[in-house]
């Protein structure tokens, strides 16, 4: 499979880290110097599912399709208003598309994962087009009178077009079970029989556990997508990783050898949209010109699970 097209779409309002400092304990200095984060992107009026059908439109749009062509829609959703029915059923009304739909949670490695359902859906043969699209909106898992996760989260929606065609080479998923490490737990609804005690909390992280393995699976992860087609690091023009935390992407980088130009980065606006960060980096590159045919890149991301994933695919747009 190959992309033939990406899009992308962020809520309004702009949300900066002194306005955070207003009702927070802390400061544009104190964020800036533990995540890199300056502003972030957050939903106030919009709708989640409104932003995927507009990320969605976008890439349907460049690859040149219609949305009745489409052969498949995965959508990477980690929460939304939404309990049942899943946000990919509701794209498709929305887009007018006719094809089979499915979500997955894999947090935020969610677009690696989708990647790689899509390409074996290829590989059986019977597809033509296939949507993913990845649409978060974490800051409503988190708890805003705490400073710890509130301040590094966005929200956004961003979309790939795959065709048939060449153009990833190798894949490598991996699943770590440690729930303690990042997790958010929410009451369900009541019934006349329950009588044990349920939990409801924001989102927890602890967050030297987080950044020890986000650094050390994409580390591996990459080594072995590269290994597994022959291809070096210094082969590599750019490394989109999950833009979830400056200092992880600097430590990756430093670890790989690799020159600063290779690792690009859109954090600093958006901070970290969990699934969609990835695409949303690859939408701003593709549309600003800055992707050439031929050129190799690695993406590699990492979520709560502790789910991990990265792949290697050349630009043949």
């Amino acid at each position: 499979m190959k992309i033939t097209g990406t899009g992308s779409a962020s809520p309004s309002l702009t949300v900066s880290n002194d306005m955070l400092a207003t009702f927070l304990d802390t400061s544009d200095e104190w964020i800036q110097t533990r995540t890199g984060i300056k502003t972030r992107q957050i939903i106030s009026t919009e709708q989640l599912k409104d932003l995927a059908a507009q990320a969605s439109t976008n890439a349907i749009q460049q690859a040149g399709i219609k949305a009745e062509e489409l052969d498949y829609i995965i959508c990477s959703n980690t929460i939304n208003e939404y309990v049942t029915p899943a946000l990919s059923c509701i794209l498709q009304g929305m887009l007018g598309a006719t094809c089979p739909c499915i979500d997955l949670n894999g947090a935020c490695a969610g677009f690696i994962y989708a990647l790689d359902m899509a390409d074996a859906l290829f590989k059986r043969g019977n597809m033509e087009h296939i949507l993913v699209i990845c649409a978060e909106e974490p800051s409503r898992m988190v708890d805003w009178t705490k400073r710890d996760t509130s301040v590094l989260f966005g929200d956004g929606a961003a979309a790939v077009v795959l065709s048939k065609g060449e153009g990833f080479i190798s894949f490598k998923l991996s699943t770590i079970s440690n729930t303690e490490a990042l997790y958010q737990i929410r009451k369900l609804q009541d019934t006349p029989f329950i009588n044990k005690e349920e939990e409801d909390s924001a989102l927890v992280m602890k967050g030297q556990d987080v950044f020890k393995l986000a650094v050390n699976c994409s580390l591996n992860d990459i080594k072995d997508v590269l290994k597994m087609a022959d291809v070096k690091a210094t082969n590599v023009d750019h490394f989109l990783l999950h833009q979830a935390n400056m200092r992880i992407i600097d430590t990756v980088m430093k670890y790989m050898k690799q020159s600063e130009k290779n690792f690009p980065h859109n954090v600093e606006r958006y901070g970290n949209t969990s699934s969609a960060s990835i695409p949303m980096l690859l939408d701003e590159l593709n549309r600003s010109n800055k992707l050439k045919t031929g050129q190799k890149l690695v993406f590699s991301a990492f979520g709560a699970g502790f789910t991990t994933g990265a792949c290697l695919l050349e630009w043949t747009k």
